[in-house]
């Protein structure tokens, strides 16, 4: 089954060189974060086994911004284009305005960048992965027979108790919050719904997943849903996990997410991407 959806394509834009494209084609597991408009630093990760970095490709998707900047500083990409285990792709010819919808393509369509993996694991860029990839693999997919893995959100349960909590805290659009929470509460969304028992609510800086038609497909209907609305994507994941209600998803605990990444907060806002005229 082939799911299409999303920008990653040669006429939506997020270019890729044909070496990277290469590389990436040949990935059967995956670590990956990005960083555009140069909004954070780059995190090595540390905790994983040498057998695991023969397996599994850490990639990093940058843009020219964050490519300027880093040099500017003295981080220079290295032989094979790395700096440490990253592998860093530069991506050109954005899509969006909005750099934080940019950064949605590859945290969420991981399956159309890496065709041939099998697994992925998608870190923000403000966290510091912790762990061995292989191990997290089987741990919250293998044991818990799963083939999606995302934190509960700490703080609250309800999408719309959530949604006043951003527009409260200035972090997205006042308009098109409210535009989305009264879409889902017109499409009758519960303000109490649960899954499985767990808060719907999710907090999404560590999304581990094996690339199956399920969850490829759920994470281009998520993706969907980002662009409709607004880049909070807590706000979307519980709607669209509605509508998928059949998927085996492990929502793990808090405590989980603390033990696989060290937060390290942003460095600065990403610059916003200015197109010419």
């Amino acid at each position: 089954m082939t799911v299409h959806c999303g920008f990653y394509s040669e006429r939506g834009g997020f270019d890729i060189d044909l070496e990277d494209k290469r590389f990436m084609n040949n990935c059967k597991a995956v670590v990956s974060t990005c960083t555009f408009g140069g909004g954070d630093d780059l995190y090595q990760p540390i905790g994983m086994l040498q057998t695991s970095l023969k397996k599994v490709c850490y990639v990093a998707f940058w843009d020219e911004i964050t490519l300027l900047e880093q040099e500017a500083e003295g981080k220079k990409l290295g032989e094979n284009r790395t700096i440490g285990v990253w592998r860093i792709i530069v991506v050109h010819n954005l899509p969006f305005s909005d750099q934080r919808l940019n950064g949605k393509i590859p945290k969420m369509l991981g399956h159309r960048l890496f065709p041939q993996a099998r697994y992925s694991i998608w870190v923000d860029s403000k966290s510091q992965f912790r762990r061995d990839p292989i191990a997290v693999f089987e741990t919250l997919l293998g044991r818990t027979n799963s083939v999606l893995a995302i934190s509960e959100h700490g703080a609250r349960s309800c999408v719309y108790d959530e949604g006043n909590a951003i527009i409260k805290k200035h972090k997205a659009i006042p308009e098109e919050v409210e535009r989305q929470l009264a879409q889902y509460r017109l499409d009758g969304y519960p303000k109490d719904a649960r899954f499985d028992g767990h808060k719907a609510l999710a907090e999404a800086s560590v999304i581990v997943r094996e690339h199956t038609a399920t969850t490829n497909l759920f994470m281009c209907l998520w993706f969907g849903e980002v662009v409709r609305f607004t880049s909070r994507d807590q706000l979307s994941f519980p709607y669209v996990l509605k509508h998928l209600h059949t998927m085996r998803i492990n929502m793990f605990p808090v405590c989980t997410r603390r033990a696989l990444v060290n937060s390290m907060g942003h460095k600065h806002k990403a610059k916003p991407l200015i197109r010419q005229a």
